[in-house]
């Protein structure tokens, strides 16, 4: 039996992740600060569900702690650690961007030293498409991301180039995942579709910065979550997109919730953030090649199941804070 560090396992996609490798016969080392960043309780939900499982162990612990990290390491064989530990969100990090650099940066590396310290045969970071801003699309992994139009973005650029000094120096196999805004079930209540979901639900008119025609290449947390267990594999070190390689306008997105809630919607027109990107679109190839992974949900689909959670959910999720 193989034991995997998930940090952030409370998270939106480490909840899945962490669920997935449960379902694959994986002992999970569960890790995760349950910050406050959005409403605690739905980490709590997702974080209920794993305790079920006679396999999953967790402890609550920042990553920027090392002391205690170094004790969970210690106290366990790891095969594996899959970093989903992040500050996340772009235009909240224009208001704290030091906390973003802690975490991001500086807890990454803590991981980093320890499974150089402890002979971990692999690590997994998560990054994200938010370094391609500037670059024509598809975006593809080998092009030049230097220059971060965020201190979130930054900050993810800064954990990539530690991950590589790390293979470089010390031999350790390590895949960078860059994610294409992921969605589902459970999701961060920060992002689009969770927002537009819940808001029409409440009668609420859709807040949307810009005119609506930017697009987002929009990826269903179960591949999302399918493609990080397959970058477990020995690699050496690769940069490798996660995506569903078919952008779509929010307000396609829009029109599609409104068709499975059965409900119309009012639009809030919002001054475009400069550090958000028009349009986004993940060239796949490499995960195609190196992990035999491509998306399995449509956006349809995807949305469908997303919906429906809401509606089964919705006496607790109606509670919680925007």
């Amino acid at each position: 039996m193989k034991t995997i560090m998930v940090t952030g396992c409370a998270g939106f996609i480490g909840a899945k992740v962490s669920e997935m490798l449960l379902r694959e016969g994986y002992r999970v080392i569960g890790v995760d600060n349950l910050n406050d960043y959005y409403d605690v309780n739905l980490k709590f939900w997702r974080l209920k569900k794993l305790k079920k499982h006679h396999l999953f162990n967790f402890s609550r612990i920042s990553i920027i702690n090392y002391m205690e990290l170094n004790d969970l390491f210690k106290e366990n064989a790891l095969h594996g650690v899959i970093n989903l530990a992040a500050r996340a969100g772009i235009r909240y990090s224009l208001e704290n961007p030091s906390l973003y650099l802690e975490t991001n940066s500086n807890g990454n590396l803590n991981l980093l030293e320890l499974c150089r310290q402890y002979q971990v045969p692999k690590f997994v970071l998560a990054s994200t498409s938010s370094l391609y801003a500037g670059h024509k699309i598809p975006f593809h992994e080998s092009l030049p991301v230097n220059t971060p139009g965020s201190p979130y973005a930054a900050s993810k650029k800064s954990a990539e180039m530690m991950a590589y000094t790390y293979h470089f120096l010390y031999g350790l196999d390590i895949t960078v995942l860059r994610y294409f805004t992921v969605y589902g079930p459970a999701g961060r209540p920060d992002m689009a579709i969770f927002r537009f979901v819940k808001w029409m639900m409440q009668d609420h008119p859709l807040e949307i910065y810009g005119n609506g025609f930017q697009e987002r290449d929009f990826t269903y947390v179960n591949d999302i979550a399918a493609g990080t267990i397959r970058a477990l594999r020995p690699l050496g070190y690769e940069v490798i997109n996660l995506g569903n390689n078919q952008p779509h306008q929010l307000l396609e997105v829009i029109n599609i919730i409104e068709k499975h809630l059965g409900k119309r919607f009012r639009l809030k027109f919002k001054k475009v953030i400069k550090a958000d990107m028009q349009t986004t679109w993940a060239n796949i190839e490499k995960a195609q090649k190196y992990l035999d992974w491509q998306p399995q949900f449509s956006l349809e689909e995807g949305i469908k199941k997303t919906c429906g959670w809401f509606k089964e959910n919705w006496e607790w999720i109606c509670k919680l804070k925007d």
